[in-house]
């Protein structure tokens, strides 16, 4: 097959490919999201969107238990609603292949942290490989399988959002030959973990690691590339390519396989070389290890745990800043990131500001409520937390202002629907608004459960919402379109009046997936008084004019999907759909 240029989250899925993967689900997380959309297109094996990560691993466990291949994708948050069942993989082993990929996000470019999840594989006692281009990216995948049947284990392939995303030419390798039957494996004193079983399981977990430790030390996922014996670096993931990139004449042992380490390997490199530098992504994950076999080495400094690496720092860390920076950066104008324009969102938050909410809210595009000129949203902690923060305060405070939860529609049945029924259960006061845009808009547009398509778009059953809500206890239910500014503001003043829980659905297609409102949006500028009350909904669409100092607004019409919310607002009926 000729070479292909693929992002490294392709070349996952190819390898995952050639690998003969026969079952793959995942729950969509940037940079991880494009994994299983381009495995689908490769093969006709079930390639599934989860409702949240931990069913997704469930899964794929239960796939492996039957013999086949399984593949697991998740963002780098992800792999914490998934860390319950994974320690616990790593006791039982699996079957078939079960490799997970964790897509750490160094920069926080589109996360709520930056963990480094190497702390996994030690933590969990679970190998972990680490690519740092998308030819090792698909190599890494299709050796991840044979590793986790060869050892009875599941193993997790880290990336981060450079490699996820950055494209490269690929060698890719010949098409899957891999023929199984797949059978549910009976084997209890394995698979069943009551503690009697699990402290043998444990001992035996222990048995495999030093069994994997001889694979780290002796290749091929750890490697001397010998250069200069004045300077050798140890670096991993995209921290190598930067330290090839600066320093092309040194040695270096590039480690794939951070765990389990490979301290012999280590000892006999540093041994080679006059002076040892350790460079990596994020956290000093390698060099703790190093210093803990009484290596000396050099290290980036406290101010580089946060953020990427780049060249630049690469030179600074590994020649002592003897280096100048690089002058080819280019200088671009700032873009502060804002909801679309006709986001149907948008009104919403408008109409819980007028109420003088308080706000707590969740992971997705609705957290940009929290800039101006909205500036509404109070929390944002993690996947469906902003539903407990609102319980938890409703059973405390003693104010008067309304408690409202914002949760996304996929991001409710991700971790929300828990939450909800704490709610019901402990009879909260609170509202919770589930802002259903029939996606998963953040991550790109992927189908979930109460979209009625799945991965593929194929017709699925769709999860009924209001239905749910009822089902688990909450009796006050609404619908409502939140382009109807009259209906949107009737419902949630009712909501939130209210001393018990309420659910409002604010339902209205993401304006990226549904087709352009009919019209044209159009100023009357002698009707308009230029009270400024448009250019509070925050649409990118309606800006100041800068050729006068009053709040008159400026139609970007590229940007205006015809929604109508601002002409709802306007007071002097000078905005008009046309």
């Amino acid at each position: 097959m000729s070479s292909l240029l693929l992002s490294g989250n392709e070349s996952i899925a190819q390898g995952a490919y050639e690998a003969a993967v026969g079952f793959a689900s995942g729950y969509p997380g940037t940079p991880s999201s494009e994994i299983l959309a381009t495995l689908s297109e490769l093969t006709g094996v079930p390639v599934q969107w989860a409702p949240n990560e931990k069913a997704a691993l469930e899964a794929g466990l239960g796939a492996a238990l039957a013999g086949a291949r399984a593949l697991v994708t998740m963002k780098h948050v992800g792999l914490n609603v998934a860390a319950d069942p994974l320690f616990t993989a790593a006791y039982t082993g699996v079957e078939g292949g079960l490799v997970v990929v964790t897509a750490d996000d160094p920069g926080m470019h589109s996360s709520q942290n930056e963990q480094d999840n190497r702390h996994y594989a030690f933590a969990a006692g679970i190998p972990m490989l680490e690519p740092t281009d998308s030819q090792e990216a698909l190599e890494f995948t299709r050796r991840a399988f044979e590793l986790s049947e060869q050892f009875d284990i599941p193993v997790l392939v880290r990336t981060t959002t450079r490699l996820s995303h950055t494209k490269c030419v690929v060698d890719p390798g010949t098409p899957p030959q891999l023929q199984r039957t797949y059978e549910p494996t009976e084997d209890s004193v394995k698979y069943v973990m009551i503690p009697a079983h699990a402290r043998q399981r444990h001992a035996n977990l222990l048995e495999r690691i030093s069994d994997l430790t001889a694979v780290s030390n002796q290749g091929p996922f750890n490697r001397i590339q010998p250069g200069e014996a004045r300077l050798g670096i140890i670096a991993s993931g995209i921290g190598y390519q930067f330290a090839r990139e600066a320093v092309p004449d040194a040695s270096f042992l590039k480690i794939g396989m951070p765990f389990p380490f490979p301290t012999e390997l280590v000892k006999q490199f540093a041994n080679s070389v006059d002076r040892l530098v350790v460079f990596e992504e994020l956290d000093r994950v390698i060099e703790q290890q190093v210093r803990a076999a009484g290596i000396e080495c050099g290290a980036k400094p406290d101010s580089m745990l946060a953020g990427e690496l780049s060249p630049d720092a690469a030179e600074r860390v590994i020649l002592g800043g003897t280096s100048p920076p690089s002058t080819s950066a280019v200088s671009v104008p700032g873009r502060p990131p804002v909801m679309c324009g006709g986001c149907p969102h948008r009104a919403v938050f408008y109409i819980l500001k007028k109420l003088g909410a308080y706000v707590t809210g969740d992971i997705g595009c609705y957290t940009l409520s929290v800039l101006p000129p909205l500036e509404i949203l109070q929390t944002c902690l993690c996947m469906g937390a902003g539903v407990g923060q609102a319980h938890g305060i409703s059973q405390v405070y003693t104010g008067d202002r309304p408690i409202v939860a914002v949760i996304g529609d996929s991001t409710f049945v991700h971790s929300g629907i828990t939450g909800l029924i704490n709610m019901v259960y402990n009879q909260s006061s609170a509202t919770v608004v589930i802002l259903d845009n029939r996606t998963t808009a953040m991550t790109g547009g992927q189908n979930h459960p109460a979209t009625g398509l799945n991965l593929r778009g194929e017709p699925a059953p769709e999860l009924d919402l209001p239905g749910l809500c009822r089902a688990v206890g909450a009796d006050q239910v609404q619908v409502v379109d939140p382009y109807d500014l009259k209906q949107l503001e009737q419902s949630l003043r009712e909501a939130t009046e209210t001393d018990q829980l309420s659910v409002v659905i604010a339902r209205r297609p993401c304006v990226l997936i549904a087709d352009k409102e009919a019209g044209t949006l159009e100023l009357d500028t002698e009707a308009c008084v230029a009270c400024g009350m448009c250019l509070d909904l925050g649409c990118p669409a309606l800006v100041q004019d800068n050729n006068t100092e009053e709040r008159c607004p400026e139609i970007h019409s590229s940007l205006c999907n015809a929604c109508g919310v601002c002409v709802q607002i306007c007071p002097r009926d000078a905005l008009k759909i046309i």
